[in-house]
């Protein structure tokens, strides 16, 4: 994977010196017999919460107990309840909980945070010897004050695979000639999934357009900001804090087509709250998504009348045709409340030592994160933590990690900066398109069961005027969104 951000690092790193800081501010020293009490917000729940529950234990047994630091992790539950939980402590809500000293959080919010004044500068904590250990571009990313200091320490991150039912893909793969070579282009998923859709329903040739979705993908958004990056436009390019809106017709033209195409014709479907959902129900067979979500792969199709074990395979997630290697990195990252040096530098000694590769690729091997480090995105590197903390890693965890750091070379890691109201030009990218759909998926499958072959009631839904609706609603509706920069 090549990371990208050099120059923004060495933004981060001027800022510091600039200011007249060593970029390595220190407190002095903690008092063991009289620790500092931190606190951490985060969304994690489940197995993922158990791995950080042990490590900040294992922390505050050793190295926090030598310092003088000890840490407290609450869950919040899912990402848009911290967010809330953040949003009411900063506005002073009646019954908010007081802010905590560290909490996750997505660029966005941060950014969003940030604009308050209540984040810790992070330069001021992290020497330059220190910041260059780390991805450039995860430290780019969390660059996000006007002066280019960091204010998000990353911590865990994350790109995209692609997940697929090895069990019920073979039979069709035998009979039809399609190949997993066919599945590295979106063009080559959406033509597989045709093929599938019209291979099962073949095989009920007395029931009429009974054809099966053969893919899905998890966050639609990034399918738009990584499917244009790949084909060398970046939707939302920011300059001294203004964004400035890339929405060219002819890049758009080719998303539509291999995602709102695919997707009302049925070749393409979207069911559960999750593709992993779909693949267990047994409504698709394949989808892109998060290396976390590696873990909710099922190991059984469950239907009403039967269930049957299935085996995987994890694959690299696809790009455009003739498009740039580029792959979504992603993965919320820690902030620090302002507040005093002292509890600011605690924090910043427990990320530190959090983000080690050893700590780092413990929490991935169970969550399947990304560590954040240089030295710790290797196999070899994953292989010798495992070994020596003698983990138990999942097949399916392990098996992401390794396809994700064997193809290292071959793509970079892409985010947008953060800019003014990000976040609701995001939910456009999720839903508009997606939504819609959704919705005329519903008309041709009805149509298709009143007797209407899929062609002719598709046809008006996949035509010029329709595609020319869209981009116009589309357009209109981001730019709402974004309201003006500068």
């Amino acid at each position: 994977m090549k990371y990208l951000g050099k120059a923004t690092r060495s933004i981060c790193i001027f800022a510091v010196l600039a200011s007249g800081l060593s970029g390595c501010k220190n407190s002095g020293p903690l008092d063991p017999k009289n620790p500092v009490s931190l606190t951490i917000w985060h969304y994690y729940n489940g197995s993922q919460q158990s791995a950080f529950d042990a490590l900040v234990k294992e922390f505050n047994d050793t190295t926090g107990k030598e310092k003088g630091i000890y840490i407290e992790g609450f869950s919040q539950g899912s990402v848009s309840d911290l967010e809330t939980a953040v949003r009411a402590a900063i506005n002073g809500d009646v019954g908010a909980d007081t802010m905590p000293d560290i909490f996750s959080s997505y660029a966005d919010t941060a950014y969003e945070v940030e604009q308050s004044g209540a984040l810790a500068n992070l330069s001021e904590y992290l020497s330059e010897e220190e910041l260059e250990q780390y991805v450039d571009s995860y430290i780019e990313e969390g660059c996000i004050a006007s002066d280019g200091t960091l204010r998000i320490f990353p911590t865990a991150k994350s790109t995209e695979i692609m997940m697929l039912n090895k069990t019920d893909w073979e039979p069709f793969a035998n009979e039809t000639g399609a190949s997993l070579d066919d599945l590295k282009t979106i063009e080559g998923i959406a033509v597989t999934a045709k093929a599938y859709y019209e291979w099962t329903d073949a095989q009920t040739p007395d029931v009429v357009g009974d054809g099966k979705a053969f893919y899905g993908r998890d966050a639609v958004a990034n399918y738009f900001i990584i499917g244009m990056q790949q084909l060398g436009v970046e939707m939302f390019q920011v300059q001294n804090g203004k964004m400035t809106l890339n929405v060219p017709k002819e890049e758009l033209r080719r998303l539509w087509e291999n995602y709102y195409v695919p997707m009302v014709k049925g070749y393409f479907g979207a069911y559960g709250s999750f593709r992993s959902d779909d693949v267990k129900t047994g409504d698709l067979l394949a989808y892109t998504g998060s290396t976390t979500s590696a873990m909710y792969f099922p190991d059984q199709v469950e239907k009403d009348d039967n269930s049957y074990n299935i085996d995987y395979i994890v694959l690299e997630a696809p790009v455009f045709e003739g498009g740039e290697r580029y792959a979504v990195q992603q993965g919320a990252g820690m902030v620090v409340s302002k507040s005093d040096e002292q509890h600011e530098y605690a924090a910043v000694e427990f990320l530190k030592w959090f983000t080690q590769a050893d700590k780092n690729l413990q929490f991935g091997c169970v969550s399947g994160y990304l560590p954040v480090l240089k030295e710790a995105g290797s196999i070899e590197k994953l292989d010798q933590v495992i070994a020596e903390k003698q983990l138990e890693v999942a097949p399916k965890t392990y098996d992401c990690l390794a396809t994700v750091f064997g193809e290292m070379e071959n793509s970079s890691l892409y985010t947008n900066k953060s800019f003014s109201n990000g976040s609701a030009a995001r939910k456009v990218l999720e839903y508009h398109l997606s939504d819609q759909a959704a919705q005329d998926w519903e008309s041709v499958a009805k149509a298709v069961k009143e007797g209407q072959d899929l062609e002719e009631a598709s046809a008006a839904f996949v035509s010029e005027e329709a595609f020319e609706e869209w981009y116009a609603s589309f357009c209109d509706a981001l730019n709402t969104a974004v309201g003006e920069q500068g």
